[in-house]
């Protein structure tokens, strides 16, 4: 049999599988790969290779490599759980990003001392390095088979696959899961794994279902980047906007509203801060600012598709016997905005923005903090134009959100997402939007991927991925071309040859949500914010009460400024009052003593340490120049 690798032909005896091969092809590889690509699919290593294919082997460098051993580590994990729980319900055990998990029916739920046993007994399947085997089997012998196993939720999951599709399942050992792979070729690959913690999930998702427990877990080719990554999540939690949310005083998700964040004093300062540099950015750009009603009834709605589309999500209710929603989005309020007049197409493009307050229903178990609520603030704007203003426009909402990203020092990345199987609109509309919003990306000369099917349900768009200090991604700005909604809303304009013309329209967000920008930008900082976004900028520290007339001064000074500033004059040691203002990650402390009134002078202290003496006129200008300048 013959095969193609790296763009050569080689012969092998017929029947071998692709380990055998990459034996021959390359030793030091054959150590190192985890899975192959036979004709663009991710197989294991072990399974036969066809006549002809095209092999690409993968490392755990690649993506599809990387969960390929996590998935096997899911695996041992659920394994080992059936050897010392042998009455534990196997659900189902995905890789993740950055690892993996499995959900488990037991009576009483996992706890920490039982993830020290479960470990220990994962690195005992994995010291037998026992291999996995892959076998198929019809429907009705695969239900028997899970059904004798006494695992109910399996049978479930083979109930539900179409006909006529494979029906596979992994030996390892004693243990056998239903599982359509790629797998290792042996469980002695995992070579280092770490499981992380313990969670409540309903079966498939859904809150009608049982709550199963879950164990997450990691898995990475060497020990060495477990450490580092291990090492990352201990950062991460020191990191964790809820803690640092409270700990700061700036916001908080109560009981009484799971999903509804609420901002305290503080936290209103570094949000407004936020807004007005969103407005100030958005004026300087071209945008005018508009705000829309949070409900309105169901025939709006349903003219933009959402009451069919989106209904799960929206929150709704009825009035003088008229259904409503509460808004998700605030594009049909936009609609109405351009509907109110009658345009030109002189007046286009017309760029509107609006920081609009969204509701979405999400499940309870999906929400974080400020990263998934139930309702927050969508930077939106929207752009109508003429078709030969696409690519202009583009460029432009790429600039703005370019512009936005590097001012808080955040790398990124940018995927196109393409036409989903549940779409509206023509064949020609959608081809011509997608080749619009990857023709501007080709001209801004940067790297991007192209996510097919992943668009939203009117468009194709362009998705920015910040990337933070943990080197975690956030989906934040994107941009979507829509020739939908001004179809289905009739908005138009009068064209140079005075006909109607219908405008195309784009939807794009920079921040995303004010909310999870702020819970990305907390953990970004470890709450200590740059100057110019600090809730609190400068705090005044006396040391006797003599100083007390000089730092009501200095406060006075400060304020007129516009420099947000906090007097400390309690009767408390001064060692005592700068580690309370360290704790609140004070960007600067004036220290005031005898010595500080008598020169009428400060003793500034910077988040680094002792910045020295210096004039009040010196500091208040070291300050406003960081502010002016959003110094990081």
């Amino acid at each position: 049999m013959k095969i193609i690798y790296q763009g050569q032909t080689h012969e092998f005896q017929d029947g071998m599988n692709a380990l055998d091969m990459l034996k021959q092809l390359d030793a030091q590889l054959y150590k190192e790969a985890v899975a192959v690509r036979v004709n663009g699919q991710v197989r294991s290593l072990p399974e036969a290779v066809p006549d002809g294919a095209q092999l690409e082997f993968l490392t755990f460098a690649d993506p599809d490599g990387q969960r390929v051993l996590r998935h096997t580590a899911s695996h041992v994990l659920a394994q080992a759980v059936k050897r010392l729980f042998p009455q534990a319900k196997l659900a189902i055990g995905p890789a993740i990003d950055n690892g993996f998990y499995y959900d488990f029916d037991v009576e009483t739920p996992f706890t920490p001392e039982d993830l020290q046993g479960i470990e220990k007994e994962m690195q005992r399947i994995i010291k037998k390095n026992e291999r996995l085997q892959r076998f198929e089997l019809p429907r009705e012998e695969a239900r028997r088979l899970m059904e004798e196993k006494g695992e109910p939720y399996k049978v479930e999951l083979i109930d539900d696959l179409p006909e006529g599709e494979t029906i596979s399942f992994y030996t390892q050992g004693d243990f056998t899961d239903l599982c359509a792979g790629p797998h290792l070729p042996s469980t002695g690959k995992v070579k280092a794994f770490k499981l992380t913690s313990i969670a409540g999930a309903y079966w498939r998702g859904s809150e009608k279902n049982k709550m199963l427990s879950r164990i997450y877990g990691t898995a990475f080719d060497t020990k060495e980047a477990l450490a580092e990554h291990l090492a990352r999540i201990e950062e991460a939690k020191k990191r964790d906007h809820r803690k640092l949310g409270r700990q700061l005083d700036l916001f908080d998700i109560m009981d009484e509203g799971p999903g509804f964040p609420f901002f305290f004093p503080k936290g209103m300062i570094l949000r407004n801060t936020l807004e007005d540099y969103w407005r100030k950015i958005h004026r300087e750009h071209g945008y005018e600012e508009i705000k829309t009603p949070m409900m309105l009834n169901r025939a709006l709605w349903e003219r933009s598709g959402h009451w069919d589309h989106y209904r799960e999500n929206m929150y709704t209710t009825r009035i003088d016997d008229t259904d409503f929603a509460i808004k998700p989005m605030n594009c049909p309020g936009g609609m109405l905005v351009y509907k109110r007049r009658k345009w030109s197409y002189r007046d286009l493009p017309m760029r509107c923005g609006e920081l609009g307050l969204v509701h979405r229903h999400e499940m309870s178990g999906a929400l974080h903090g400020l990263m998934r609520v139930r309702c927050f603030t969508q930077d939106d704007a929207h752009i109508f134009m003429t078709e030969d203003q696409i690519e202009q426009e583009i460029l432009g909402v790429y600039d703005l959100i370019d512009e936005v990203y590097n001012v808080f020092g955040f790398a990124y990345h940018v995927e196109l997402s393409t036409r989903p199987e549940d779409s509206m609109g023509t064949d020609e509309q959608w081809e011509t939007a997608t080749n619009a919003l990857r023709s501007a990306l080709d001209k801004k000369g940067k790297p991007y991927v192209v996510n097919e099917g992943d668009g939203a349900f009117y468009g194709p768009k362009i998705d920015f991925h910040l990337t933070d200090c943990l080197g975690r991604t956030w989906q934040c700005g994107t941009i979507q071309l829509d020739f939908q909604l001004p179809e289905r809303f009739d908005l138009t304009y009068t064209g140079a040859d005075g006909k109607e013309h219908r405008p195309i329209m784009i939807h794009r967000v920079v921040f995303g949500s004010i909310e999870r920008f702020i819970g990305i930008l907390t953990e970004q900082y470890a709450g200590a914010f740059p100057t110019w976004l600090s809730p609190v900028q400068v705090k005044v520290l006396t040391i006797t009460d003599r100083a007390d007339e000089w730092a009501r001064e200095i406060e006075r000074e400060l304020e007129g400024r516009g420099i947000r500033t906090e007097l400390d004059l309690r009767n408390e040691k001064i060692g005592f009052k700068i580690r309370e203002a360290q704790m609140e990650k004070t960007p600067y402390m004036f220290v005031l003593g005898d010595k500080e009134v008598e020169d009428r002078a400060v003793a500034v202290r910077g988040r680094k340490g002792d910045l020295g003496a210096m004039s009040l006129a010196d500091a208040i200008a070291r300050i406003e120049e960081e502010i002016r300048t959003k110094a990081k």
